[in-house]
């Protein structure tokens, strides 16, 4: 069980990498996103990656949020995280809830009942990134990037993005299932490590591979 108290990001995120437990396909699946991060890399000045779900409101912000993190830890350079949907809807309290638990800092930058915009950062930071529902196409989200899509189910619920450098389906389970729910808040932090853990192995890999081109 997830306590529901408040966590450094810093340790949450080492604990969710540290104690990562998935399948050996799904590991050669985040080992593939990996490769195709450093292979871009090494043809581009930079390369982006744009995390997509239908709604651009649960899974896809904490993909975003964690790989803004993720980068910044593993102090890599010329790597940004966006995330879109195919409807733009909010970032739901609960998703923003959740992040701030584990100290994430959301700065309201422009008040909507419907679609609020978000300044996140976190502490030491240097930058901040955006956070609002958009569609995955919106002029916000830098080309060209990687597709990730996070939806449970790719052919009914995922875009297919065809000029996207490359596509990955990477599908989490909805956290909304536990909303209005008595364990709503232990749900969307499960959600949140399981992500925080794998984009923990992505990076850590992509660091990895980085560091051995440049020796």
């Amino acid at each position: 069980m997830i306590k529901t108290t408040n966590f450094e990001t810093k340790v949450f995120f080492e604990d969710a990498g540290k104690n990562l437990n998935v399948s050996e396909e799904r590991k050669d699946l985040l080992y593939s996103i990996a490769d195709k991060i450093v292979d871009e890399l090494e043809d581009r000045d930079k390369i982006n990656l744009n995390f997509i779900c239908t709604h651009n409101s649960r899974r896809s912000q904490m993909a975003q949020v964690w790989a803004f993190y993720a980068i910044d830890y593993f102090k890599l350079n010329n790597i940004f995280a966006y995330s879109g949907g195919t409807e733009t809807t909010a970032f739901h309290r609960n998703t923003v809830k959740c992040l701030q638990k584990t100290s994430f800092d959301f700065s309201v930058e422009d008040f909507s009942h419907q679609n609020p915009l978000y300044l996140i950062s976190f502490k030491g930071s240097k930058e901040s990134i955006k956070g609002f529902s958009k569609l995955f196409d919106n002029e916000d989200n830098d080309y060209p990037y990687i597709a990730i899509t996070t939806c449970d189910h790719a052919d009914e619920n995922c875009p297919f993005i065809p000029d996207a450098l490359g596509r990955f389906h990477l599908p989490y389970t909805d956290p909304k299932v536990a909303d209005n729910t008595d364990n709503q808040n232990e749900k969307y932090l499960e959600t949140s490590k399981k992500i925080a853990g794998e984009l923990y192995l992505v990076f850590e890999e992509v660091q990895r591979l980085t560091s051995e081109q440049s020796i």
